[in-house]
């Protein structure tokens, strides 16, 4: 009987290998697939192979409220720990912390990656019905770059721009698009505005210990006044 199991047994794990095998073999002779299941990401237009990724990219289609394309931009981004030395506090940064664009603008922007770690431009906020998530997104593995296009609609509106990648967004690759006369500056972009909350090096209180500081010098100086009237 225990026989029988350990045969069953290893007929199971065989089939599951060989299938295994089959995918990994299946993935690779394919690159540069749309992986539409990427990331759990099953509904965005996705392509992705070893030098990065584009999300929800988009040349023709308009959104409700434009009825034409009003201007076309070509914009070409660098991220890297080399833009980051011009702004303390900061680990990683890109070329360029804002970008001002017409409403119904079509805008290509191109990617690339100085350094070796993955790095992302990714805006928010964009019509859900063009595209999913109301992202358009690329990633660009170390030393490569990736290109997309997208659409934006006829509002005023500032856009969030970030790396998505864990504390990279924290660290400083953060920006913003503003359309037209856009809808004011977010918070805490390189060069462009203050941080909604300022990193302080002073202990918390730090006030109530400069005032029990100066009062103590205050009655030690008045001590040593009143020794040295009286020998």
């Amino acid at each position: 009987m225990l026989a029988v199991v350990l045969v069953i047994a290893m007929a199971n794990s065989s089939e599951a290998v060989l299938a295994e095998t089959t995918r990994q073999t299946e993935q690779k002779s394919t690159p540069g697939k749309v992986h539409s299941q990427h990331a759990g990401h099953k509904h965005h237009n996705m392509i992705l192979d070893s030098s990065g990724m584009v999300m929800n990219s988009n040349h023709e289609k308009l959104p409700q409220d434009c009825a034409r394309i009003s201007r076309d931009y070509e914009i070409t981004v660098y991220a890297g720990i080399e833009f980051a030395t011009d702004y303390p506090g900061t680990v990683f940064g890109m070329s360029e912390h804002e970008y001002l664009v017409e409403p119904c603008s079509r805008i290509t922007i191109t990617f690339t990656n100085k350094d070796e770690v993955r790095h992302q431009w990714m805006i928010h906020g964009l019509p859900r019905y063009l595209y999913p998530g109301g992202m358009f997104h690329l990633e660009a593995t170390g030393g490569h770059t990736r290109t997309g296009t997208f659409i934006v609609p006829s509002d005023d509106k500032t856009y969030l721009v970030h790396c998505d990648m864990a504390q990279h967004m924290e660290k400083g690759m953060k920006a913003q698009l503003k359309v037209g006369r856009g809808s004011g500056d977010l918070w805490s972009i390189p060069g462009i505005s203050s941080g909604f909350k300022q990193d302080s090096y002073l202990p918390k209180k730090s006030w109530l210990y400069l005032l029990l500081s100066s009062m103590a010098g205050i009655v030690l100086a008045t001590l040593f006044m009143s020794r040295k009237g009286n020998p």
